[in-house]
């Protein structure tokens, strides 16, 4: 990362600390700090959570090396289809990625190019080393903090959705994607009974 870019991203958070820690002081203006705190790093953006399936009970019987293995071919897989779709990765944990859109629109197209990547590329692949892929969208405000992490209610709920209840190939996104997109051509929204906290409602992404 260039120094320009690491000062940008640091003083964005040394700033969000400083309200929170104004906030803390006894008699703070809550409500008048926290506007000040969505003024300066609250954005619309969407969110999407992938993890892969399976992949703690792959560690454990088939060594580090696979979990390696796999880590890099999903990187090498998946990382361009962002870049492709004007995405940003914003964290990788483990065999989890953290990536928002300017629009709903890109997340969801790249969360459908990423499945049928990977189902083109498990094709020849035997069955401990499929890349199988779990993914939750959300889209809303959210509050950005330069290139680290973001945070809000869609946030929280991509995160549940994508790496809690998504199985396999499947795509859920919270209702607020559902209501921006049930008018594509293509897709089509099947609701589910798990509602991650922070959404009004979830869906299937039937593609």
């Amino acid at each position: 990362m260039s120094y320009t870019l690491q000062v940008g991203s640091n003083a964005s958070a040394e700033r969000l600390e400083k309200l929170i820690a104004e906030r803390l002081k006894p008699g703070a203006d809550k409500a008048k700090i926290d506007a000040r705190i969505w003024d300066l790093f609250g954005e619309e953006w969407a969110v999407v959570f992938t993890d892969l399936s399976g992949f703690s009970r792959q560690v454990a019987q088939f060594g580090i090396i696979h979990f390696l293995q796999t880590i890099y071919e999903s990187e090498r897989l998946l990382v361009p289809l962002i870049d492709a779709h004007d995405g940003v990765l914003l964290k990788m944990e483990g065999d989890s990625m953290m990536i928002i859109f300017r629009r709903a629109e890109k997340a969801v197209e790249c969360a459908i190019a990423m499945q049928h990547t990977l189902e083109r590329y498990n094709e020849t692949r035997s069955a401990e080393e499929k890349v199988l892929l779990c993914v939750g969208v959300g889209f809303g405000k959210l509050l950005r903090i330069g290139d680290h992490d973001v945070y809000g209610a869609e946030v929280n709920a991509a995160s549940k959705l994508g790496e809690d209840t998504a199985r396999a190939r499947e795509i859920l996104v919270t209702g607020a994607v559902k209501e921006l997109l049930e008018q594509r051509p293509g897709v089509r929204f099947e609701p589910i009974p798990e509602i991650p906290p922070g959404a009004k409602a979830a869906f299937r992404l039937v593609y």
